[in-house]
């Protein structure tokens, strides 16, 4: 018999020669303190986990979001209601397009003004494409941090095409400042929707190569099921949206439930999971990257010709010939760039479904042309909050796949 036997053996615990039982309540033990992050290639260099371990669980942890100081809505505050606009794109700099609307309609909804149909789909269209870019970003992303390179380079080329499609119409692939108060910049190019012809059906092969790489390999499922789970209830009271609350059971989407736009008028459907785990948000955002390709075929079909924009100086900028040519036209454009639009007096809070939930904007005007305040509601920060419940009691490795699964954006978060 092995001595490693022997010492195994308590009834024997108090005879000379062998080792007495431990009583392992008396050992004093302590839990190992570490920082993770934020120069951690998993936190994306905003975050900290200050993370207390027994063993390798996560017996608590402290997370710090604040490395980004960005200041967002007091550097909006110094500038004209357009001025902002750059600034949105920096906000979830994954689906900058969906920052760029809601703003918009929260400022439209202050002036009281409706955009022509055409400037509507095409923002509803800019939106989803956006929409395909956040999601192609978080799935690749996530696969590369659990070792899976091969689909991280399909999801990185699917989103490529979709950064082509946006700089053609947009003039940029990430920062586009694309929409305006009233409209948008402007009408899609001649041979617009031929290039998305061709792009699609070259997405759907890369989603279909993903889906056989992840969807059910043995290694990725065990990383995702029943890890960084949070119930129904919990969600809904930390104040989650998006893919996070979806993934849990709850059905709530800003597009079906309060439309705007012109989401209304699509057909499409809301992906839902039960579980609220890393798998179930993988899986809704898969197939809400197929939910968003079928609206933009509908958008095609759909959108008819028309202005672009509302015909009021007071709101858009005037034709480029007609500054030159017309002294009202060229006073109307100097008013609106050095003065702004006189947004009326007032306070409004408009949201809209962004790439990772509910993205609002609560504007106050006092009249002139610069916004009194402006406040944001990032889908995130939400998010962030219910991050603690997901991980505590989990594995140490498990919080790079939960922290991917919430796509925690920087520039929103710590805003």
């Amino acid at each position: 018999m092995s001595n490693a036997l022997l010492l195994n053996d308590k009834s024997r615990g108090s005879k000379p020669g062998y080792a007495p039982s431990v009583d392992e309540s008396d050992l004093h033990t302590e839990h190992m303190v570490l920082n993770m992050g934020p120069s951690h290639p998993a936190t994306h260099g905003t975050t900290k986990f200050i993370l207390k371990l027994e063993g390798e669980t996560v017996a608590d942890v402290d997370i710090h979001i604040g490395y980004l100081h960005r200041g967002f809505e007091k550097m909006c505050e110094s500038g004209t209601w357009a001025q902002v606009l750059p600034y949105t794109d920096r906000l979830n700099y994954s689906s900058p397009l969906c920052n760029n609307v809601g703003y918009v309609l929260a400022v439209e909804k202050l002036l009281g003004i409706e955009v022509p149909d055409r400037a509507k789909y095409i923002r509803a269209l800019v939106c989803e494409m956006s929409r395909i870019t956040d999601h192609f970003t978080a799935i690749g992303a996530g696969a590369l941090e659990l070792g899976g390179y091969t689909p991280f380079l399909y999801g990185v080329q699917a989103r490529e095409m979709f950064y082509e499609l946006v700089e053609e119409l947009t003039g940029a692939r990430l920062t586009t400042a694309f929409t305006r108060i009233g409209g948008v910049k402007h009408d899609l190019t001649s041979d617009f929707w031929e290039h998305v012809d061709a792009v699609l059906p070259e997405v759907e092969r890369l989603m279909i190569d993903v889906d056989k790489l992840l969807t059910n390999n043995r290694i990725f499922y065990d990383r995702m099921v029943d890890v960084g789970t949070i119930s129904q209830d919990d969600a809904i009271s930390y104040g989650f949206t998006g893919i996070c609350l979806r993934s849990t059971g709850v059905g709530y989407d800003v597009r079906k439930d309060y439309p705007y736009l012109i989401y209304d008028r699509l057909d499409f459907d809301v992906p839902v999971g039960h579980r609220g785990d890393n798998y179930d948000r993988y899986l809704c955002r898969v197939e809400e990257i197929r939910q968003s390709i079928r609206m933009m075929k509908q958008i095609r079909e759909q959108m008819e010709p028309g202005p672009i924009a509302v015909d009021d100086w007071g709101v858009v900028l005037p034709p480029k010939d007609a500054v030159y040519n017309s002294i009202e036209a060229m006073i109307a454009h100097f008013k609106l760039i050095m003065e702004g639009v006189k947004v009326p007096r007032g306070e409004v809070y408009s949201y809209t479904e962004a790439g990772n939930g509910e993205l609002g904007f609560y504007l106050v005007s006092d009249g002139s042309g610069r916004p009194y305040r402006l406040r944001i509601r990032p889908p995130c920060f939400a998010l962030m909050s219910g991050l603690k419940k997901m991980i505590v009691g989990k594995l140490l490795a498990d919080i790079v796949p939960t922290y991917d699964t919430i796509n925690m954006i920087g520039g929103e978060n710590d805003r």
